[in-house]
């Protein structure tokens, strides 16, 4: 078994990258699992640009020295705080850049298990070690979490699929694809498939598709009216971000419901022209069911007009993602069975624990308790500033217990372990 650290922190996105620099900043003895920014790189169409504004699209350093606007300067790539879509490849590649620069001890490994012990938790990889760990903070992306609809769920992926496996659509040259979804990732979807030569058709339970407004020059009063913020415009949004403490003293019925309804997932003003009277458009539709139909997939969808019925070579969920505890393959019931939880995500304190102590959450599993920000990349911000502040002041308070590998600790000036 290797020598027990601090922390370990699992996920290598935006949220874990940003801890990382946060914990390595303090000199916080800790691991790291992951891929360098997976999701982005496994489960989005290749070409999209981001929804959200360059300046809601950093990753955070303690510091502040490696902003997207300070990279696309150095790299030479044009950059606007607002106004100027930033492309997946350019996030992609800097995140990758930041995880060099700031999380170089990041582990580029799966990890299988997570077990309790009487020292906090042992990490088991996917090569067999084990990695014991005082404190876990879970930083995993949406990709687990991807929702099929019931309906498709029985059918084999040869007929149905969710967007989140699509990085490319080339194998669907030619074939009529049923697109489910209004939002960011169908409407994505749909548009990719236009543009190499697929026939896609989405359904959407709107009676239209609802795009973002794209940005516009604003007046004092309109500022005053719907001040800016890191998810957009408007006071609801700015108090999101804002006072995301004031949100968690919030009663949990009305932040769960917040999370649910505020700024649901619409897709970004530049894809109104690339799919808006280009792709056809079943609105105001429900999937009632899906059968399969001579190697094809047979849809009943429940319309204004009534029943009516759509043959196609395949279906692709653009459905989103819920999340839900149960569907991280790493935990098992030793974990699931004493974790206390909210519609399958967990309750968190203040400093994002959970009710298991030392078994931390951040990112989207954390907006029910934060609210929609930690929904977000932005998020990402306040997240590590408060997780990394309250292990440091842990791991003083704690400095003197004896951990499973007979290491003390004392208080140095970092935090660093001696």
């Amino acid at each position: 078994m290797s020598e027990i650290v601090d922390v370990a922190v699992i996920g290598a996105g935006p949220y874990g990258l940003s801890l990382g620099a946060h914990l390595a900043g303090l000199g916080i003895d800790f691991r790291i699992f992951g891929s360098p920014m997976h999701t982005w790189r496994t489960s989005m169409p290749k070409g999209m640009v981001l929804k959200s504004e360059g300046n809601a699209s950093d990753l955070y350093d303690p510091k502040g020295e490696l902003t997207l606007r300070r990279f696309c300067e150095e790299r030479g790539y044009p950059y606007q705080d607002i106004g100027l879509p930033i492309p997946l490849a350019t996030f992609i590649e800097y995140g990758t850049a930041f995880q060099s620069r700031f999380v170089p001890n990041l582990e580029d490994r799966l990890v299988t298990a997570v077990m309790p012990t009487r020292y906090g938790f042992d990490v088991h990889l996917e090569d067999g070690e084990v990695a014991p760990a005082r404190r876990v903070i879970v930083a995993a992306g949406i990709r687990a979490y991807e929702y099929m609809p019931p309906q498709l769920a029985d059918l084999p992926i040869e007929l149905a699929s969710h967007t989140a496996i699509h990085v490319t659509v080339d194998q669907f040259i030619d074939r009529d694809i049923a697109v489910i979804g209004g939002g960011a990732s169908a409407i994505n979807i749909a548009a990719l498939l236009h543009q190499r030569g697929a026939r896609p058709t989405i359904i959407c339970r709107r009676p239209k598709v609802d795009y973002c407004g794209p940005p516009a020059p604003r007046s004092l009063w309109d500022r005053l009216k719907e001040p800016e913020n890191g998810l957009g415009t408007g006071w609801r949004s700015w108090a999101c971000c804002a006072m995301p403490d004031v949100f968690h003293a919030m009663p949990e019925a009305f932040r769960v419901m917040v999370v649910r309804k505020h700024l649901p997932a619409a897709p970004g003003w530049t894809l109104r022209a690339q799919v808006d009277g280009i792709v056809p458009t079943i609105g105001g539709a429900r999937l009632a069911s899906a059968d399969t139909v001579g190697g094809r997939v047979k849809l009943r969808l429940e319309t204004a007009d009534g029943i009516r019925d759509l043959v196609t070579d395949h279906v692709i969920a653009g459905t989103g993602y819920r999340v839900d505890m149960r569907r991280l393959a790493f935990f098992g019931p030793s974990i699931l069975d004493r974790l206390d939880c909210v519609e399958h995500t967990p309750r968190l304190s203040r400093n994002f624990e959970s009710s298991i102590p030392g078994l931390h959450f951040v990112g989207t599993a954390a907006a029910n308790s934060f609210g929609p920000m930690l929904r977000f990349a932005y998020g990402a911000g306040f997240a590590s500033r408060r997780v990394s502040a309250h292990l440091a002041r842990s791991l003083v308070r704690d400095r003197t217990v004896v951990g499973a590998g007979g290491a003390r600790w004392s208080k140095p000036a970092n935090l660093a372990r001696t």
